[in-house]
């Protein structure tokens, strides 16, 4: 029995190895080098000098950080209602549909699996200023929108991107609320004499917390992570208005050659990302049971 117990250890170990040699090589290795930049100043040549809490206080007295902290916000006060009002219509209207429902589906999640630069550019033509939106928006109402120069109007824009590739995978995840609800709720309200609008209020929405809130937090960690439409529309322009935080950490890590403090930004960021997280959990999230 110890003998058999022995090859069984060994068996085991032999079919996690793999999975343990990957985890210290491409998570445990990168975290240690992280930490080792957050705490030092390398220029990536030579050897990392230690300089303590020096990245952590710069980050406090830097203007570029705090302008891109309240960028950040600006862009989460846009994409959070577009991406929740239109997944929620798109569920809805999905719940409705009897045909070519999966067609549908599949037409809406090719924006989510596109390349990030070539739908950039595609937009980027299309709201260009001599584009065939303002084009239409001229001869429709004789002026154009400068949607890419003016510093709110390009954020507004893109979001408007932003949430025509996500719309879909949102959707879905709003719809799967939807046909988790027992329709034996919706019929007993409309024997009580509900109408449709006071059924979505109070019966439909908040049992639709738990996808609400999950495409909320995604919505907030995208909002953290945006870079491609960005950099390629705007490149961080006008004014720094569109300037993400991995806009500012390419920026600082490989132009202005500065990895160590570019590490003290993702990880304040990642930190900031997380704790709104939380909050928007604590004061939103319900526990949903269908009896």
């Amino acid at each position: 029995m110890a003998s058999l117990r022995s090859k069984e250890k060994r068996f085991g170990f032999g079919i996690l190895a793999s999975y343990l040699a990957h985890t210290a090589i491409f998570w445990g290795y990168p975290f240690v080098w992280m930490v080792m930049l957050a705490f030092s100043r390398w220029r990536f040549v030579g050897k990392p000098s230690f300089v303590g809490f020096a990245n952590f206080i710069r980050i406090f007295q830097d203007s570029n950080f705090i302008r891109v902290a309240l960028n950040t916000l600006n862009f989460l006060a846009y994409l959070i209602p577009m991406l929740l009002f239109s997944s929620l219509l798109f569920a809805i209207a999905l719940s409705k549909m009897r045909y070519f429902k999966t067609f549908v589906v599949m037409s809406f999640l090719v924006a989510n699996v596109s390349s990030g630069v070539a739908y950039s550019i595609m937009f980027s033509n299309l709201f260009a200023v001599n584009g065939p939106v303002n084009r239409l928006v001229y001869s429709l109402f004789g002026f154009t929108i400068p949607w890419f120069n003016h510093p709110q109007l390009a954020i507004f824009s893109i979001c408007l991107i932003v949430t025509w590739k996500f719309i879909g995978y949102y959707g879905m995840i709003i719809y799967a609320g939807l046909q988790s609800i027992p329709t034996s709720v919706f019929e007993a309200a409309r024997m009580d004499g509900a109408s449709n609008w006071k059924i979505f209020w109070t019966i439909t929405l908040p049992l639709l917390n738990p996808s609400l809130i999950t495409v909320t937090v995604f919505a907030t960690t995208l909002t953290f992570g945006i870079f491609t439409e960005p950099y390629m529309i705007t490149g961080g322009g006008p004014m720094m208005r569109t300037t993400t935080f991995l806009i500012y950490m390419y920026d600082t890590a490989f132009r202005r050659i500065n990895p160590s403090y570019a590490t003290v930004v993702a990880i304040t960021a990642a930190a900031m990302s997380f704790s709104l997280v939380m909050i928007i959990r604590r004061i939103f999230e319900r526990e949903v049971a269908f009896v």
